[in-house]
C-alpha cells in the first residue's frame, strides 16, 4: 500500500494492455504446472521489496514464510510440500504485472500478494485469465471490489470500512472540522473521497479542506499552506508514510496544533522517523491489526523474532494468514483447480485467523474491517481505541 503511479496509468494502460498479453500467449507454463498432480504446490505473491515501502514487504514476506514452513513441517498440503515464490513489484505498476506474468509463467496456482492498491490492481486481470485465485492480505483500495472478479478475496478491510472507522472515531473524539489530504494514488483517494462522503451525510464533522498532494516529492510547503489557513481541528493523510512523516514534520514546523491522523498506508515506524519523534507524538491512525495489538498474539510474536532476527511488523499477520487460508482452500478443493479452490474459498465458514473467524461476503470481503485507532506514544503506534 511506493514508486506510485496515478491511478489512471496504473488500472488503464498498463492493464488493459497486459490484459491483451495473456489473452494472446502472453502467459506461458502455467496450465501444466497447476494441472500436475505431483511435485510442490507454487504459491505466488506480488510484494514491495525493493523502493520505500520494502520494510513492509519484508515483514509480508516474512510472516508467508512463517505460514509455509510451519505447514510443510506438517506434511504439507494434499501430500505436497508448498513452494513460496515471492516477486518484486516495489509499489509500481509496470513491475506489478511483470512480477504477476512471471509468476503465472513459473506456474504458481494461488496467490497471496498486495500491499500497493495501485500496483495490485494491474495484476487482477492478469491472474484472473490465468484462473488464479487471489488472497489479497493488505491491499484494500475499493477499486479492487468493484472489479467484480471472482477469483478476488480481500483479508484486509476495505477502504469504505477505513473510512467508516475515521469517521466514527472523529465523530467520538469531538473533531468539527478536518482536512482530507490523499496522495493521488488508488488506495489513498479512494479512502479520502469515502471519507468526505461519510462526513457529508452525517453532518455531524465539517470537510474544511479536501486536496492532493503529488507522491515523492520533498517540499509539501504548499499543502502545509492550505492546511494553515483551513485552521483544522483534525488532518486525516490518507497516503503513505513517507510523504505522510514529511507533511507532518512541515505541519509541525509551521506550528500547527490540531490533530492528526493517517490511514493504514502510513502505519509503520519510518513514518515515525522522517516526522521526527516529537512531531509524531499523538498522531492517530486507522488501522486494522498489528501483531502487539493482538490479545494472545505473543508466541507467535517470539516465534517470529526467534525466525528472523527482529519483532514483526504491520501486515505480518495478515500475510501469514493469507497463506493458511490458501492452504485450507487448497485442502478443503482436493485440488489445486483454480475453479475448485475458488469455490472452497466462497464457502469457508469459521476458519480461525488473527482477526477472528472467516467467512467472505457475497463480495469477496470481511464482514467487518476490524478497523481500530492506534496512536503514537513514547515512539510506537499502541492501540487506542477499538470502536467497539
Amino acid at each position: 500500500m511506493k514508486l506510485r503511479i496515478p491511478k489512471v496509468f496504473a488500472v488503464g494502460a498498463v492493464a488493459a494492455a497486459l490484459l491483451a498479453t495473456t489473452g494472446c500467449g502472453g502467459i506461458l507454463g502455467g496450465s501444466d504446472s497447476k494441472t500436475a498432480d505431483s511435485g510442490p504446490i507454487k504459491i505466488a505473491a506480488v510484494i514491495p521489496l525493493s523502493g520505500s515501502s520494502a520494510p513492509t514487504g519484508v515483514y509480508m514476506k516474512n510472516g508467508m514464510q512463517m505460514a509455509v514452513d510451519e505447514i510443510n513441517a506438517k506434511g504439507g498440503v494434499l501430500g505436497r510440500q508448498l513452494q513460496f515464490d515471492p516477486e518484486d513489484e516495489a509499489c509500481d505498476p509496470t513491475q506489478a504485472a511483470a512480477a504477476a506474468n512471471k509468476a503465472v509463467s513459473n506456474g504458481a496456482v494461488i496467490s497471496v500478494g498486495g500491499y500497493c492498491s495501485g500496483a495490485t490492481l494491474p495484476t487482477l486481470p492478469i491472474f484472473n485469465k490465468a484462473n488464479i485465485p487471489m488472497i489479497i492480505p493488505a491491499a484494500n483500495s475499493q477499486e479492487l471490489v468493484n472489479q467484480k472478479l471472482p477469483n478476488v478475496f480481500l483479508i484486509n478491510g476495505t477502504g469504505v470500512q477505513q473510512a467508516a472507522a475515521a469517521v466514527k472515531f472523529m465523530v467520538k473524539d469531538g473533531v468539527k472540522t478536518v482536512a482530507l489530504v490523499d496522495d493521488n494514488t488508488s488506495y489513498s483517494k479512494d479512502i479520502a473521497a469515502q471519507t468526505k462522503k461519510d462526513l457529508e451525510s452525517d453532518g455531524g464533522v465539517k470537510v474544511a479542506l479536501s486536496t492532493s498532494v503529488t507522491a515523492g516529492e520533498s517540499d509539501y510547503s504548499s499543502v502545509v499552506h492550505d492546511i494553515m489557513g483551513a485552521n483544522p481541528d483534525m488532518l486525516y493523510w490518507t497516503g503513505y508514510y513517507q510523504e505522510g512523516g514529511l507533511i507532518i514534520n512541515q505541519l509541525k514546523a509551521a506550528g500547527y496544533q490540531g490533530k492528526i491522523m493517517v490511514a493504514d498506508g502510513s502505519v509503520d515506524a519510518s513514518l515515525i522517523q522522517i516526522a521526527g519523534a516529537s512531531n509524531a507524538e499523538g498522531v492517530f491512525a486507522t488501522m486494522t491489526q498489528t501483531p502487539d495489538t493482538i490479545k494472545g498474539a505473543e508466541t507467535w510474536i517470539a516465534d517470529y523474532t526467534k525466525k528472523f532476527g527482529s519483532a514483526p511488523g504491520p501486515y505480518s499477520t495478515q500475510s501469514y494468514d493469507a497463506v493458511r487460508v490458501a492452504a485450507e482452500a487448497i485442502t478443503k478443493a482436493g485440488s489445486t483447480d483454480g475453479t475448485k479452490v475458488i469455490a472452497a474459498l466462497q464457502a469457508i465458514d469459521g476458519f480461525q485467523l488473527f482477526s477472528g473467524p472467516l467467512k467472505f461476503t457475497p463480495e469477496h470481503t470481511l464482514t467487518n474491517g476490524g478497523f481500530q485507532i492506534l496512536v503514537v506514544k513514547d515512539g510506537k503506534f499502541v492501540l487506542k481505541d477499538t470502536l467497539s
